[in-house]
């Protein structure tokens, strides 16, 4: 079985930093049903490629030291050692995949961390690839990720035709995201298109699953296909992942939008046909994007998430390296336990740890510990005051905490009559005490600008309707590098 692994980023050669796998050399490494090989076909400035090429050993696959199957292609006993196992992508590319590039999974590069956090262009191609639910099926699950999805199927004979497509599709993904983003994604999902894991399933595959998952899988719109195939179908299991995905969710405060602009889901395996068009990513998934790209754009490195939840925004912060200090804070204890747990806080190695940190506090009392950070985040919080609580707010975070910049994200009110049964007067969330119209809140942000000393810009997220705007409102309020210096000094 085969996967390769393209980028065009320049230098192209410094995936082999990432991957930490030196293109000048073949690797071979011992799986406990073969043995893994990484080569380069090819390597210089311009383009790269890594190929993992999996050699399974049908007598280790079957026999091996009395281990029990979970799920096998074939049921009957010869099928154990006759099967396509050896030559089509499976759930056992996936475990070579977790062996050989783990710390890229990771996220980490001792040699290129910078490179390691940053979104690259990529292309990653399975020639052979089992898909039980076809080519609709892969592009259900990769196509919310941010893929550009080609899946091919494969014929069963190519002269004859009449004999229809075979269960194996040829797979190819291109995409600019973090590399270690693109192998938890096939981590994941190459087990789930094959449906037949080769290892027992035991209880801590969910644990596995969460964490490769993070950041992306509790708001796919096919979390519970991934989830219960990922776990062999064992419901338990499928039950106890799908409520702690809840349970993230429900952290993050999802409102009626974030489900409605991620387009459908068939919530099961009804693999017969395609949808209409590929699912988008959800509201949610794109607001974070914007927020990130606004703490890029204002060169910050130092960030506040102000009423950060359970945690969504902060795992993209910590992921990316360029912030090299992160705070959350929340006036729940509940939400700071949930972002602890999604952050995998007890887990991480000391020096990413230290770059964390989780701080009660309520955003309507100053706090001198908010105070001299690059940039804070107000992402879908001021719509969960009520309004003679937002003076309080205003001079906690812009007069007293005075971040370098601020961005604030919150739903645009006129934009509800888009989504079906949400009647007028309705708000998006049920602790919301007020939504504003694009005006209103363009004034609040002039006002708030004037009096504390910032400059604004007003955008919006999310598919624009020329009468209605955006469903989210976004607004970068910046302090001059005047008014820093001047502050600077007088400390």
């Amino acid at each position: 079985m085969l996967l390769t692994l393209t980028t065009t980023h320049r230098p192209a050669t410094d995936l082999g930093h990432l991957l930490v796998k030196h293109p000048d050399r073949v690797q071979s490494f011992d799986l406990p049903a073969g043995t893994a090989h990484v080569l380069y076909p090819e390597a210089d400035e311009a383009r790269c490629t890594a190929a993992l090429l999996v050699e399974v050993d049908p007598l280790k696959l079957g026999g091996g030291r009395g281990r029990r199957q979970a799920t096998t292609p074939d049921s009957f006993t010869l099928g154990q050692y006759v099967n396509d196992r050896p030559y089509a992508a499976s759930s056992l590319l996936s475990s070579a995949l977790a062996k050989v590039f783990r710390s890229a999974l990771r996220g980490e590069s001792r040699d290129r961390p910078e490179l390691a956090a940053a979104a690259i262009p990529l292309e990653v191609r399975v020639p052979v690839l089992r898909c039980r639910g076809g080519a609709e099926l892969a592009v259900r699950v990769f196509a919310p990720l941010g893929w550009t999805v080609a899946a091919t199927p494969i014929p069963l004979d190519e002269a004859y035709p009449e004999w229809g497509d075979s269960r194996y599709v040829d797979l190819t993904l291109t995409g600019t995201l973090r590399l270690a983003d693109a192998l938890n994604h096939l981590y994941v999902l190459l087990p789930v298109l094959d449906d037949a894991k080769h290892y027992w399933v035991a209880p801590d595959e969910v644990d596995k699953l969460l964490r490769a998952g993070a950041g992306w899988l509790a708001d796919h719109p096919e979390r519970a296909l991934i989830t219960r195939r990922y776990l062999a179908h064992r419901r338990a299991l499928a039950g106890e992942a799908m409520a702690r995905l809840a349970e993230l969710r429900l952290a993050d405060e999802p409102s009626a939008d974030d489900s409605i602009e991620g387009g459908p889901s068939t919530g099961d395996g009804v693999e017969s046909g395609p949808p209409a068009e590929a699912p988008r990513a959800s509201l949610a998934v794109r607001r974070r994007e914007a927020v990130l790209a606004a703490l890029r754009d204002s060169g910050a490195s130092r960030v506040l998430d102000l009423g950060c939840g359970g945690g969504a925004l902060l795992t993209a912060l910590v992921a990316d390296r360029r912030f090299t200090e992160v705070v959350g804070t929340d006036v729940s204890s509940q939400a700071l336990a949930l972002a602890g747990r999604r952050l995998r806080l007890d887990r991480l190695p000391e020096r990413q740890r230290d770059r964390i940190r989780l701080w009660p506090s309520a955003l309507t009392y100053r706090d001198d510990r908010l105070r001299g950070y690059d940039a804070a985040v107000l992402m879908e919080v001021v719509e969960h005051l009520d309004p003679p609580r937002l003076p309080a707010l205003e001079d906690a975070v812009f007069g007293h905490a005075r971040p370098g910049t601020v961005v604030v994200t919150t739903p645009n009110v006129e934009y509800n009559v888009r989504y079906e049964g949400l009647g007028a007067g309705r708000f998006r969330h049920a602790d919301h005490r007020f939504e504003w119209t694009r005006a209103e809140f363009a004034a609040w942000v002039d006002r708030v600008a004037a009096v504390h000393g910032y400059t604004a810009t007003i955008g919006g997220v999310g598919d624009e309707d020329p009468e209605l705007g955006c469903p989210t409102q976004l607004a970068v309020l910046s302090r001059t590098d005047t008014d820093i210096r001047k502050e600077e000094t007088t400390r």
